[in-house]
């Protein structure tokens, strides 16, 4: 019996996402733990592997959204025989097979399949940073020795364009990146294939377009990808819900030093503290005080959630991903401190896995790096609230009538009027600021 090729589901909250590429053709052999197809879903975008070794057909082209769990094709064992008409499962009838000529078609059995090598080492292993470079010397990444950990390619293991490998005139490419760079008349020689062992991708097309057009006046960027999911997924945030943002300014001279102390503290465990850890710390203990603050919009209601799963915005250069510290609220200072920095540098390295952005109850985002002072985040849903932490800079306050110098930040809070009033919020907002003017709470 052929195995069924599901739509797989990405956390609890996810309602649909799509078969963003096929990696296999429709007919071609797939050994197993080899890339399948790519997912694209409004939190994250993976790769799928494939269960076992066989034929694969499919039965939904690429960029159709479906329903998670709903089957996109089948997976016939090397010795079955393949129909003229794939079985279409009672879940999804209105799919019909579709291959590149428009029709169910069985591969020939008499012709040995290609080889095609298994598992993670079937992939190009590379960091985003040499991606993008890879791209801008328009050289590839197959057959260059990677220096990173697990011989990841790193940006300084990208090659010259002089050095680079010649590309052949008839690339390998997958079916939707052959079918878009023939509508968009785009030459695959001279495209980079940042697929499994070199294989150019529907990204990589529309990359080399973007990168042609980029010296044009009045061009529009396609939008795709990871800027396409949040650009939904924030103009549905602030359809579906009744936002508003409130400030308040901390004085953060104590936990200054109480960073500092725990810099040198933690020196030998390799844990670098960071103020976003300490503000992830204080809301926290302010979230188990205020659990509508920690709750969800459903249907029936509020859904008052029991664990405290903090999420914490990394940004990357093709958008922003909220990795998940789960049950935050079992864990220590030290723990998260570790854990969130495991997350951003797994999100840096395109490593996130799906249990990685599921589940997050509330959201940390800071803009402090680049200079920001003060800006008004957009729920992401379906979460009551979400923090925003600016840059920490001088100020001035009176004490006993004289002026003494101090240091501050902005915490701008939004959160969805239709879960708690402003009063709350604004209760909730000033024990974080609490905590955080008095950080030995943090850490007891």
């Amino acid at each position: 019996m052929p195995t069924e090729i599901y739509l797989v589901k990405v956390g609890m909250t996810m309602t649909e996402g799509m078969v963003d590429e096929w990696y296999v053709a429709d007919g071609e052999r797939v050994e197993k733990d080899a890339p399948l197809y790519r997912l694209e879903t409004e939190k994250v975008n993976m790769d799928v592997e494939a269960e076992a070794t066989g034929i694969v057909k499919h039965l939904v082209e690429a960029g159709t959204t479906l329903e998670p769990g709903d089957v996109v094709g089948w997976l016939y064992g090397l010795d079955e025989v393949i129909p003229d008409v794939l079985p279409v499962p009672k879940k999804n009838p209105n799919i019909t097979a579709v291959d590149d000529a428009g029709k169910s078609s069985e591969p020939s059995r008499s012709t040995t399949p290609a080889p095609t090598a298994s598992g993670a080492d079937s992939r190009i292993k590379a960091s985003p940073a040499a991606r993008r470079l890879a791209r801008e010397r328009g050289v590839s990444l197959v057959g260059v020795t990677g220096t990173g950990p697990g011989g990841r390619v790193t940006e300084r293991d990208v090659p010259e364009p002089a050095a680079a490998t010649v590309r052949p005139s008839n690339p390998i490419a997958s079916p939707a990146a052959r079918r878009l760079a023939k509508e968009l008349a785009v030459n695959l020689a001279a495209v980079v294939g940042t697929g499994p062992q070199g294989r150019i991708t529907k990204d990589d097309v529309e990359l080399a377009v973007q990168s042609q057009t980029k010296t044009q006046s009045n061009d529009v960027v396609p939008l795709s990808g990871m800027r396409k999911t949040i650009a939904q997924h924030m103009f549905h945030s602030l359809m579906n819900s009744a936002q508003l943002t409130i400030g308040m300014e901390v004085h953060m001279d104590d936990a200054i030093q109480l960073r500092s102390a725990l810099l040198t503290e933690w020196e030998d465990s390799g844990v670098r503290v960071t103020y976003t850890d300490l503000i992830v710390a204080a809301c926290v203990k302010a979230l188990g005080s205020h659990p509508q603050m920690n709750a969800t919009w459903v249907e029936d209601g509020i859904q008052l959630n029991q664990q405290i799963n903090i999420g914490v915005a990394v940004a990357l250069e093709e958008g922003l991903i909220v990795p998940v510290i789960q049950e935050a609220h079992l864990k220590s200072l030290q723990a998260r401190a570790a854990e969130a920095s495991s997350l951003a540098q797994r999100a840096r390295d395109n490593k996130l896995g799906i249990d990685d952005v599921a589940g997050g109850t509330f959201t940390v985002t800071s803009l402090g790096m680049y200079g920001v002072d003060f800006f008004t985040p957009i729920l992401n849903e379906p979460q009551t609230g979400i923090l925003g932490v600016g840059r920490i800079y001088d100020s001035t306050r009176w004490v006993d009538g004289r002026p003494e110098r101090t240091q501050c930040l902005r915490l701008s809070l939004t959160w969805d009027h239709r879960v708690l009033d402003g009063a709350p919020a604004a209760e909730f907002l000033r024990d974080v600021k609490g905590l955080l003017e008095a950080p030995y709470r943090l850490v007891v």
